[in-house]
């Protein structure tokens, strides 16, 4: 299946509701507005294929970059090709859930992401934080470093409510993240969420958001989730 085919596939899964909706959430001109499972069956047929990949994310169009880091083949890509693509990530949805979830599957994954999170950028450091909970949320613990994830959980607490206003809820996702799926630094994690307290996402035009990651963390206690991983991080 071609590239241009591939195109005309995305248009027709169109749909308005869904067009207005991610646009709502900052996505811009030109896309479709295709819903994501609604994807599934087309990526079924085309599999992995980096080259047709590279052709739809530098496409600009959203629903096309997306289905992008659902056909990449992560371990073909350098840190400069994600480099690349977080250059083009104009807002979360593609810095968070297509850069950083293809970064995740990767070997490069935790040094390319502690780079986003030290370079000041907005969308850079909300990607490596998320790279972090598509990692901490599917890999076995025995690949972390106790220490390390200990330091960067006395970053959030230092530094979270002076960041960014997307690197905030990323963060504050990290500290759910450790708090759940890592489980040697739960306690730590909600002793974190404990200390940052109420979360403020301010949002252009619109009511601040308020997150509270203690009150996340003590929910999937009761759901006797702490230890959870997922199968895969991609759809």
């Amino acid at each position: 299946m071609n590239f241009e085919t591939v195109m005309q596939e995305l248009e027709a899964l169109g749909k308005e509701r869904l067009k207005k909706m991610y646009m709502s959430n900052g996505a811009r001109e030109p896309l479709f507005g295709v819903a994501t499972g609604a994807m599934k069956p087309l990526a079924k047929k085309i599999k992995i294929n980096q080259p047709l990949a590279e052709q739809l994310y530098a496409t600009g169009n959203y629903d096309a970059m997306y289905f992008a880091g659902v056909i990449a083949d992560p371990k073909a890509m350098t840190e400069a090709d994600f480099e690349r693509w977080m250059d083009g990530a104009y807002f979360y949805m593609l810095s968070d859930f297509v850069v950083s979830v293809t970064l995740a599957e990767t070997d490069i994954a935790q040094e390319v992401a502690d780079k986003w999170i030290a370079s000041g950028e907005e969308l850079r450091m909300s990607a490596g934080w998320s790279c972090y909970c598509w990692l901490l949320g599917s890999r076995p613990d025995r690949e972390f470093s106790n220490s390390k994830l200990d330091g960067m959980l006395d970053l959030v607490q230092k530094t979270i409510h002076d960041s960014p206003e997307r690197t905030k809820s990323s963060m504050n996702n990290f500290i759910y993240t450790v708090g759940v799926s890592f489980v040697p630094l739960h306690d730590r994690a909600v002793e974190t969420a404990k200390a940052v307290g109420l979360v403020e996402i301010r949002k252009d035009n619109a009511k601040s958001k308020f997150l509270n990651a203690a009150e996340q963390i003590q929910k999937a206690v009761d759901r006797r989730q702490i230890g959870f991983k997922r199968k895969y991080v991609r759809c």
